[in-house]
């Protein structure tokens, strides 16, 4: 889960706590994640890297007692498994965003140009594949995921991408049932108050 993916694009380090916090919250109840890994998306791994923001956001979710922070992460860890809620401003994350999109469909078309200009073994070994792509492809389909949670907010509020369709529209749909079915927005709301009151 990546946090902020585009609402607050000069988020301040209060900001960025907040995000780990209610990704946190959300992995818990949505992905049935316990004690969810936060990283801080930087440059480096070591406490002493990246911006002013980054270097005044790392010591406050440290001291979080209300998430479970590995420390900073950087982007190739996005991916592998290793942390649960990638925390990030607004701008970095929408670039992560939209660059993820891209390479997942780039990475489409090489394969299929691979096997269409290969010879008998490559189409051969492309028929095989065939079930393992339709599911890969299935998985980066930003159409089956509706859009991005806005967090923080009253209600269930999904941002859909401005030329979405059917098939979007009726994701998000279900996403933000689902949401509101596990009272996602009471246990974000109860956890935030409850940290502000430290």
């Amino acid at each position: 889960m990546l946090l902020d993916s585009g609402a607050k694009v000069d988020a301040k380090p209060e900001h960025m706590v907040q995000s780990a916090l209610m990704g946190s919250v959300y992995s818990e109840l949505m992905f049935g994640v316990e004690k969810p890994r936060v990283g801080l998306l930087n440059i480096g791994e070591e406490e002493t890297k990246g911006n002013e923001q980054a270097l005044a956001t790392y010591p406050l979710l440290k001291e979080e007692q209300h998430i479970n922070f590995i420390g900073n992460v950087e982007g190739r860890d996005i991916n592998k498994g290793t942390v649960d809620v990638v925390v990030c401003d607004g701008f970095v994350g929408n670039v992560v965003l939209k660059f993820a999109e891209g390479l997942a469909s780039a990475i489409m078309v090489v394969i299929k140009d691979a096997i269409s200009k290969g010879g008998l073994m490559a189409k051969l070994g492309g028929l095989l594949l065939l079930p393992t792509m339709k599911a890969l492809k299935k998985r980066a389909d930003v159409t089956e995921y509706g859009g991005a949670l806005l967090l923080g907010v009253k209600a269930p509020f999904i941002i859909c991408h401005g030329n979405s369709k059917a098939k979007s529209i009726t994701s998000a749909v279900r996403v933000a049932i689902n949401f509101a079915e596990r009272d996602v927005v009471k246990h974000i709301a109860e956890i935030v108050i409850k940290d502000e009151e430290k």
